[in-house]
């Protein structure tokens, strides 16, 4: 038996990161996913990640220095090799890659109902969490999800919590400002509301 395991990240970094240190511990690429907003133009269509905006694919200057927004990951082998532009509601244009979605986009060109968050339920995450988990990529977050075996969660969770966003606190901030749920007919937000959203969680650009 499988389990589904997810996490949000504030920084595409951080969830860059995670993902490496899935495929370290064992995961096989087709168990992993990542869905990251891309309001901002980070990620040009042509496979190149430059979220410093220094012309330089932050994937391969990171495994270069051994620091920085690529560190751990050793070049574009793997899942984030695959990365691709995608179109999700109420989302707007995300870079994803993975099982998850694809289910989702399949779901939206589909006029299913829930597309992100259909994915995820069907996956086995709660209705809260996948909303929380939708709305944050769609205020500048990165989701990574896995499939794994039920005996080794734990081992793989342990992978994936470095740098997460705490999704009860979150979630919690943005309902006393006064979110309900996940809108896929909303609007996405532009850049710059991304930016002020970041802000006000201290979070770098």
């Amino acid at each position: 038996m499988t389990t589904t395991i997810s996490r949000l990240y504030d920084n595409y970094s951080d969830a860059q990161s995670a993902v490496a240190r899935l495929e370290t511990a064992g995961v096989a690429h087709s168990d992993i996913s990542i869905v990251a907003n891309n309001s901002e133009g980070w990620f040009n269509g042509n496979g190149k990640v430059d979220r410093d905006r220094d012309g330089v694919d932050d994937r391969a200057e990171g495994a270069g220095t051994g620091a920085g927004i690529g560190a751990g990951i050793g070049g574009t082998a793997g899942l984030l090799a695959g990365l691709g532009l995608l179109a999700i509601p109420g989302l707007g244009p995300v870079v994803a890659a993975g099982w998850l979605a694809a289910t989702a986009a399949g779901a939206a060109a589909g006029a299913a109902t829930g597309g992100i968050i259909g994915a995820l339920t069907q996956a086995g995450v709660s209705d809260d969490d996948a909303q929380t988990y939708a709305e944050g990529i769609r205020r500048g977050g990165t989701l990574v999800t896995a499939r794994v075996p039920d005996g080794d969660r734990a081992r793989f969770e342990s992978a994936l919590n470095q740098s997460t966003v705490n999704i009860k606190e979150r979630r919690a901030a943005w309902q006393k400002s006064g979110w309900q749920t996940f809108d896929s007919t909303a609007r996405p937000l532009s850049a710059e509301e991304i930016r002020r959203e970041r802000a006000l969680y201290g979070v770098p650009r």
